[in-house]
């Protein structure tokens, strides 16, 4: 099957580049560095769209819905890294935020070659995932136009789910499939059709805005804190203590106390300090409020 990419912007030659095989080491990485600023302002000239999409995210994930990142080879690579880390940083379950990637796990480490041709495997691993219209999916492809991806999306809205779709071309394929649709256009690669570069920075720009915007949403973070932080090794358990040290305003022993009697849960911990409240009742005011710490100390507070 004969496809015409030429249009595309991330598959054009970037009239910077045309010599970077005759440059210093120094000046391929200027002019690397000087391409990937401009990343931040194609950003910001697609706030308004995240932000829509963000608002639809948080409204599924707060009526038990779920998060589902689709793509194929780097795309698909940074939904899997972006959903990974929701665990550990705001201690969601593993199901909440998923990733699913064309050709299976193994292509994270090694391209699958054709994997993401097949838009009939994009509905079918999303399907598999038991995907219901109380999920979003968000669509990423670079070039816009992966079959794959699009095989998702249509799958998606099929049910009646919310669709997203991040893309670095304008009037992208997959738009015509998400309800919200996000055209990051970084312009052409240093390399041309190179979209492990500019483009997917910009993606990786707008999945930390929707993860992290919707789990602040959530009642994860207090102030610009991780209160809700997997305390699941050395270094983020004394993280946790610094946490706790910080908004409890206690010292290091006394948030080490704390923290075992929470088994190493930081807003108990917090709630359970600033509300002087058991770790029960810290626990219970919580859940009353929706896991929102401010709220909950206030509820702590009212109810000694």
């Amino acid at each position: 099957m004969n496809v015409n990419i030429t249009a595309l912007t991330t598959e054009q030659r970037n009239e910077r580049s045309r010599n970077i095989d005759q440059l210093s080491t120094l000046e391929i990485i200027t002019l690397m560095n000087e391409e990937d600023s401009t990343v931040a302002d194609a950003v910001e000239a697609v706030l308004p769209q995240i932000e829509s999409a963000i608002e639809a995210i948080y409204h599924s994930l707060k009526n038990n819905g779920r998060l589902f990142y689709v793509g194929a080879g780097t795309s698909g690579r940074l939904g899997v890294l972006d959903a990974a880390e929701c665990p550990p940083t705001f201690c969601t379950p593993p199901e909440l935020v998923q990733a699913i990637i064309a050709g299976g796990e193994s292509a994270m480490f090694t391209a699958v070659e054709g994997a993401e041709d097949s838009l009939k495997e994009g509905a079918n691993d999303l399907e598999s995932k038991g995907f219901t219209k109380s999920d979003v999916v968000v669509g990423i492809a670079a070039s816009g136009r992966t079959p794959y991806v699009i095989g998702a999306l249509k799958h998606a809205r099929k049910l009646g789910a919310v669709t997203v779709s991040i893309a670095c071309n304008q009037n992208a394929e997959i738009s015509e499939y998400a309800d919200h649709h996000i055209e990051v256009v970084v312009g052409p690669e240093i390399l041309s059709g190179s979209t492990r570069l500019k483009s997917a920075t910009a993606q990786k720009m707008v999945l930390n805005m929707l993860s992290t915007t919707t789990m602040i949403k959530l009642g994860k973070i207090y102030d610009n804190l991780m209160v809700d932080l997997h305390a699941s090794n050395i270094k983020l358990v004394e993280r946790a203590k610094q946490i706790v040290m910080d908004i409890a305003g206690v010292p290091y022993e006394e948030a080490e106390k704390a923290l075992k009697e929470t088994n190493q849960k930081v807003k108990p911990a917090i709630v359970m300090l600033m509300g002087g409240v058991s770790v029960e009742r810290a626990n219970e005011v919580i859940e009353q409020a929706n896991g929102f710490t401010r709220l909950a100390i206030e509820l702590a507070k009212e109810g000694k």
